[in-house]
């Protein structure tokens, strides 16, 4: 594994007076890493929206039971996670290589500051390998690049994008997510969470979020989403909401209806 993460292009601060849609995820889930403006953001919305606690928790469930489908039936051992945040409990590296510990996996993201606390991502089992990128998603070629590096293309790669094509128009995101998946190899898989329009009162705090971020993020139809998915074999259950994505039994009976959707699809064929 790598002793320091790639930093080239990184920028050299980080701005601790503008909210980020990383560090308020991260205080939402009760980490540390974040600042008074991203605190006082993600205080106002959840008092306006109480419901988003247990969303950023359904989804940071569903990325353990994703990465564990992955690397335990699908049989999975490369991981490209694009968009990773702060490093939190239950990081990729830490579900796939407590199943598989020679599983290989590449984190992806754009903010300083999350690669200032990217030496949290590289630890690994002896058997495995983590590395950081600080490349940003919307040049999908040079994250290609940047993963065949690290990654053997002549085998399938899970690749996860959580939260994040929320923050790129629609002009753009289709092509980005097109790009991403036909240069990766037959056989791999895309894992996604994104935030639907499906609830009026999530709506509402996400148009509040909205007027303080920098960085907007857009809810999408169950459809739009779904579109992401185009030319891919779903997993069952197919695209639901986050607590219906094949629950574990302790958390049977959560039936909210709630802000996100996620699901898993396969790239046709094999290497």
């Amino acid at each position: 594994m790598n002793e320091t993460p790639e930093t080239a292009g990184a920028p050299s601060s980080i701005d601790t007076t503008v909210v980020h849609s990383a560090r308020v995820w991260n205080y939402w889930l009760g980490g540390k890493d974040n600042y008074a403006v991203d605190r006082e953001v993600g205080a106002r919305i959840a008092e306006q929206y109480p419901v988003i606690i247990e969303v950023a928790r359904q989804d940071r469930a569903f990325l353990r039971r994703a990465i564990r489908y992955l690397a335990a039936e699908a049989g999975v051992r490369q991981f490209l996670d694009v968009g990773t945040g702060m490093p939190t409990h239950n990081s990729t590296h830490e579900v796939a290589q407590a199943v598989a510990p020679d599983s290989a996996i590449v984190y992806v993201d754009y903010d300083p500051l999350v690669l200032a606390h990217a030496t949290a991502l590289l630890t690994s089992t002896p058997e495995g390998f983590t590395d950081y990128v600080h490349a940003d998603l919307r040049e999908p070629d040079t994250v290609l690049a940047e993963a065949r590096r690290r990654l053997d293309f002549d085998r399938p790669v899970a690749l996860s994008l959580m939260g994040i094509l929320g923050h790129i128009p629609d002009e753009q995101v289709y092509g980005i997510v097109a790009r991403l998946i036909e240069g990766l190899p037959p056989g791999s898989y895309l894992a996604l969470c994104e935030g639907s329009n499906t609830d009026p009162e999530g709506n509402a705090a996400m148009d509040d979020y909205n007027q303080a971020a920098p960085l907007p993020y857009r809810v999408r139809s169950p459809e739009d989403i779904a579109r992401f998915f185009d030319g891919l074999e779903m997993v069952e259950p197919g695209l639901v909401a986050c607590p219906q994505w094949r629950p574990d039994d302790i958390e049977v009976g959560q039936a909210r209806e709630t802000l996100t959707r996620c699901g898993i699809g396969r790239k046709p064929g094999a290497c």
